[in-house]
């Protein structure tokens, strides 16, 4: 694995989105932590990449040809676009085939280095054939077909420790043996009716640092002895005491100890990780960008 200054990241705040005023979802923070990162030479400027759009081919590997070309020529109706709650526009496709692009980037850096990550993606709720949650197209599905399509890697874990499940994932990728989705979120938080992964836990609300952390060594420990190839790690910090659209109670410590955690169980594997930011949504927003910036301080510690 290569130290940490020679490692690769993929942002995608170059692709700007026009939202309603007061629209709920902070599409600012991508562009914050980016800064943050910098301002805290976490990341220097020659390690962060713009995101590269991904090709219609790749979408088609986990998207519907209807849903696709209906986001890619603005002809879905309102009723299905409702349940992604942002406004169609170009530049919302286009940032969407960013997030794509840059997440697939990210997985070849990850294969040839050890580690990467983009500065957003995690867009586990949508499925093969409509968006949900905020999530357009499943960056984490597009990409572990596309890997296990080429016979790049045999078999892909997938961490996912958003506070809400990620039921697109499993949806797309639930059925499949060549892929093992571990996923720790709220009971009883969206989305409300759970698609079932190979590994849920759900924790009910008001769940703090010690049972968060008890509960997620115990998953860890589950799988450990299973033969996998890469890791992908849905990094969400809407797990935060603070977060609006959440229902836990942890503590930035526990947040930072969580990915502490999932840190060292790569290393204790020698496996590659990518990683993308998942959610976040506290107010102030800056909350949510100091938790983001903190797991990025947590994954250096392993690759000085």
């Amino acid at each position: 694995m290569k130290r940490w200054d020679e490692l690769s990241f993929y942002y995608t705040d170059h692709y700007e989105v026009p939202l309603p005023p007061g629209h709920r979802f902070p599409m600012e923070k991508y562009r914050l932590v980016r800064e943050s990162l910098l301002k805290s030479q976490i990341l220097l400027p020659a390690q962060l990449h713009p995101a590269p759009e991904a090709m219609d081919s790749d979408i088609l590997l986990a998207h519907t040809h209807e849903y696709f070309y209906g986001l890619k020529n603005g002809t879905l109706s309102e009723k299905e676009l409702r349940p992604i709650g942002l406004t169609w526009s170009e530049q919302l496709f286009r940032r969407s085939m960013g997030a794509v692009g840059g997440f697939l980037a990210a997985t070849d850096s990850a294969l040839e280095d050890g580690f990467s990550a983009t500065l957003s993606g995690g867009t586990h709720h949508a499925h093969a054939g409509r968006g949900e949650g905020y999530c357009v197209f499943n960056d984490f599905a597009i990409s572990a077909l596309k890997l296990l399509g080429a016979q790049r890697v045999k078999k892909i874990l997938i961490i996912d420790l958003d506070v809400h499940q990620g039921n697109g994932n499993s949806s797309i990728l639930g059925s499949r043996s060549d892929v093992f989705i571990l996923s720790l979120h709220g009971e009883k938080n969206y989305p409300f009716r759970k698609v079932p992964s190979h590994l849920d836990v759900g924790l009910p609300e008001k769940t703090g640092d010690k049972t968060y952390l008890s509960a997620l060594a115990d998953a860890l420990s589950q799988i450990r002895s299973e033969n996998f190839d890469i890791i992908f790690y849905q990094a969400g910090v809407d797990v935060l005491r603070e977060d609006s659209l959440g229902t836990f109670d942890l503590s930035f410590e526990g947040v930072m100890k969580r990915d502490e955690m999932v840190f060292d169980f790569q290393k204790s594997l020698n496996l590659p990780m990518v990683m993308a930011l998942g959610g976040g949504y506290a107010k102030p927003i800056e909350l949510t960008v100091a938790a983001h910036t903190n797991t990025y301080s947590s994954a250096r510690k392993f690759f000085i």
